[in-house]
């Protein structure tokens, strides 16, 4: 077992994650250590030039006053100066409170005033904008710190730049100083407040520990997910546990990152840095296959009969799986091993530069159809499981040791115990000191000494998890017939037509869903097809008769009170923006449900 205290014991000068970090920076200064465009052109900061600014900020925040265990946010989009900030906060002995970018600034406002952050910094007019909009409701806040250096609107904004002259004249004034704060630090004290989602109430702040991160950072290590020497593509906003588990991860072991553009560049720039590994959630896959799918489908003449014979051969295989069967694979799918996913994964492989060598899943379950599938065309996933209060990663698949369907077993020093409702308990060194200023909710949440994770699932004999649901989500049918939206939702999701998914039921006579369609594979499926679409796509009898086909797939396979009745395809997606999906691209059942009242209503209506 790897617990906090062993590490701790093992390397008495690892007090803090800054100390790992240090100690990195300082093995390989002229080494890369992200990579980002300016001005259109891939820039990198090497490992020694990170370290540099990194000290100016903690030194030009201690400059400002800030003093051990402050509270300071930072708002932004996820890049170099993103680290430089958290690793800065750190230095100072303060405790990083990362906030969502996609959020609303009342939402801000709540986790500013909760945490009683005293500065934060943003990297935007846009972000800074929404900052002076909740600033007098903040009572605890005295500036902004802007990340891009914009221009500041009073004394009480400032820029980075000015932050890291304060620092290099407080270190000439004061040497050691630096040095002397982290030596304060222990691995028992807080690196960070996540704030959760907050779909079911106020989001909860959970205190992470400089512990949490030092002991992932060697979990992930021993369990041999990313080694030195990777390339590592990151677009995770680094509010999310899944960001920080690779943060912490990146200053063990000491690869390198490079950051993207944009959600909608993360394929552009993979061909441009050529990644070895990228982290992503479900959704990117999802998208990823649907677009191969929804193009395969349409070629025209053989090759496209080809494609969807060994689609057709892989969708039966992998149904028998899913419901406990082995099969001999399908003649489609044999022929589509040997002449068409080989093409598939070329093609794909080249599109994200051509030395893919790993992806890891997280944050939400993935289709275990499009597990198998990007398994057959020669990638890589690796899919894990993990919680904001567990410092994300719990269990992750190992390399050259994947169960399909299953979260992998758990890292090395956590342990796992299915409770008698099914419930996953968790402990372990990952698992959070509390949630801040809540002492109820951690009572509830620590009970026994385990984290329950609100997750239903099982044990395989080798030690694998497989989630079978959200203990929250579970729908109980007014029949008493427990079902799980997850399944289900992910399921007709790998239809390339449809975008999101939501299965509605609970207390009700039978199952409902809303579904969004994706707009694109839908004109390009009307095209190929010699459709005309006129007026709304969601009303067009054609696009509803290809959902329902689908619906119908699935409910052939479904036991008839998991069967999905009723549909309605909504005229747009939905978006982060909306509120209906959360920074990580997850449906926000409860906002959904209230949104679209009417809809669901009706279809229960006498």
């Amino acid at each position: 077992m790897i617990a906090q205290d062993d590490l701790a014991r093992s390397a008495p000068r690892t007090r803090s994650l800054v100390d790992v970090f240090e100690g990195m920076a300082a093995s390989r200064s002229s080494a890369m250590a992200t990579k980002q465009k300016r001005a259109g052109q891939w820039v990198e900061t090497t490992w020694g030039e990170l370290a540099r600014r990194t000290r100016a900020v903690s030194d030009g925040l201690a400059a400002l006053g800030v003093r051990k265990g402050d509270r300071i946010a930072i708002l932004g989009e996820t890049h170099t100066e993103w680290i430089i900030a958290d690793l800065g906060i750190m230095g100072a002995a303060a405790i990083t409170v990362p906030v969502y970018q996609s959020l609303k600034a009342h939402d801000i406002q709540y986790i500013l005033a909760d945490s009683g952050a005293r500065f934060i910094l943003c990297d935007s007019d846009v972000q800074a904008a929404k900052i002076r909009e909740i600033r007098d409701r903040c009572p605890a806040l005295e500036g902004i710190i802007r990340l891009d250096n914009g221009a500041p609107k009073d004394a009480s904004e400032r820029t980075l730049a000015e932050i890291e002259k304060l620092g290099s004249e407080l270190a000439k004034q004061q040497e050691g100083a630096h040095a002397a704060r982290l030596a304060t630090l222990s691995l028992d004290e807080p690196a960070c407040f996540l704030y959760t989602s907050g779909t079911t109430g106020n989001p909860k702040g959970v205190v992470l520990t400089h512990g949490n991160w030092v002991y992932e950072a060697e979990a992930v290590h021993r369990a041999a997910v990313l080694a030195d020497g990777h390339l590592v593509l990151m677009f995770l906003p680094m509010a999310h546990s899944f960001a920080k588990v690779v943060e912490a991860a990146w200053f063990k072991l000491g690869f390198s990152v490079a950051f993207v553009e944009s959600l909608d560049r993360i394929v552009d720039n993979a061909g441009e840095v050529r990644p070895t590994a990228m982290p992503a959630v479900p959704r990117i896959f999802e998208k990823a296959y649907n677009t191969v799918v929804s193009k395969g489908v349409a070629t025209p003449g053989l090759k496209g009969k080809l494609f969807k014979w060994a689609m057709d051969g892989l969708d039966q295989w992998v149904a028998a799986k899913e419901r406990g069967q082995e099969i001999p694979p399908p003649l489609g799918l044999r022929v589509g091993k040997k002449l068409v996913f080989p093409k598939v994964g070329k093609t794909l492989g080249e599109r994200f530069g051509g030395r893919m060598q790993i992806f890891i899943s997280g944050g939400a379950p993935l289709s275990p159809k499009i597990a198998w599938f990007f398994q057959n065309v020669g990638f890589v996933v690796l899919e894990g499981y993990g919680l904001t209060e567990t410092s994300a990663a719990t269990c992750v698949n190992r390399p050259g040791k994947v169960k399909i369907g299953t979260v992998g077993p758990a890292l090395p020093g956590t342990e796992l115990k299915i409770a008698p409702d099914g419930e996953i308990l968790i402990r372990g060194g990952g698992v959070m000191k509390e949630y801040y200023n809540n002492p109820g909710a951690t009572a509830e949440a620590l009970e026994g000494g385990w984290f329950h994770s609100g997750d239903i699932g099982e044990l395989d004999a080798d030690g694998y998890l497989r989630i079978t649901d959200r203990k929250k989500d579970i729908i109980v049918t007014a029949g008493g017939k427990n079902v799980a939206p997850q399944n289900l939702e992910n399921d007709l999701k790998t239809n390339p037509l449809i975008s999101q998914v939501m299965v509605h039921g609970d207390k009700r006579k039978f199952l409902s869903a809303l579904i969004t369609l994706n707009e694109e594979n839908v004109r390009k499926w009307a095209a190929d097809s010699g459709i005309s679409l006129g007026g709304a796509l969601n009303e067009d009898p054609r696009v509803r008769g290809e959902i329902q086909r689908a619906v119908n797939e699935l409910n052939s396979r479904q036991a008839s009170y998991a069967t999905i009745k009723k549909f309605a395809i909504i005229a747009r997606d939905f978006t982060i923006e909306s509120g209906e999906l959360t920074p990580t691209l997850k449906v926000k059942r409860k906002v959904a449900t209230q949104n679209y009242a009417q809809i669901l209503d009706g279809f229960y209506a006498e």
